[in-house]
């Protein structure tokens, strides 16, 4: 049988928003989102990274350095709360409108957020119920995701989510919920799957 799964943006909900990060040791968790990704996993819900990630088409750096980074990553969910992500995506391409210029990844893909390619590939490899997934991000972009894919979009306000609410950044949109940081996310998620459908 499908299940729920709990699909997180990366830069702004479990790491520090910090821009393009060149070097590893700028990646840095969030307070306490080590904890709340672990409550997920003591739950046994699928908890799955989903990030546009296009320094490789920008050409800042490699398709390597990002898998440092998402190791990094992993590592420091570890060591903070024995916590795990199960599984990863992330999309590396941009179009050349959007930005991109290096020639391997200069393309336009239906995994890059807000199109649904990354979720649905998830769902597929993991016999995932998107009806009754949900997506945590900090962007507008993360909701219309969700949105697009008949997910529920929680928009945390850690990250460019409190410019997202104040209609300073990206585009106005409808969160099915506004959570202080994940924890409070992770909560509200918890509550919704204990709801008989």
């Amino acid at each position: 049988m499908a299940k729920p799964a709990v699909f997180l943006d990366r830069d702004g909900v479990l790491n520090i928003e910090a821009g393009y990060i060149h070097t590893l040791e700028d990646l840095n968790l969030i307070p306490g989102v080590a904890a709340a990704v672990r409550s997920l996993n003591d739950q046994g819900i699928f908890c799955c990274l989903v990030s546009n990630q296009s320094g490789p088409a920008r050409d800042y750096y490699g398709i390597d350095h990002v898998e440092a980074l998402h190791t990094r990553l992993r590592t420091l969910l570890n060591q903070e709360a024995a916590a795990h992500l199960d599984a990863l995506y992330y999309c590396p391409y941009l179009s050349q409108s959007a930005g991109g210029t290096h020639p391997d990844f200069t393309q336009w893909g239906t995994w890059r957020k807000p199109n649904t390619g990354m979720l649905v590939t998830a769902a597929w490899e993991h016999d995932l119920d998107l009806r009754r997934s949900f997506m945590v991000g900090d962007k507008a972009t993360d909701i219309d995701l969700a949105h697009n894919a008949g997910l529920r979009g929680i928009l945390v306000q850690t990250g460019y989510g409190k410019q997202v609410l104040g209609g300073k950044y990206q585009h106005h949109t409808k969160p099915d919920y506004v959570a202080k940081d994940l924890q409070d996310g992770v909560n509200w998620v918890l509550q919704q799957l204990q709801k008989k459908p």
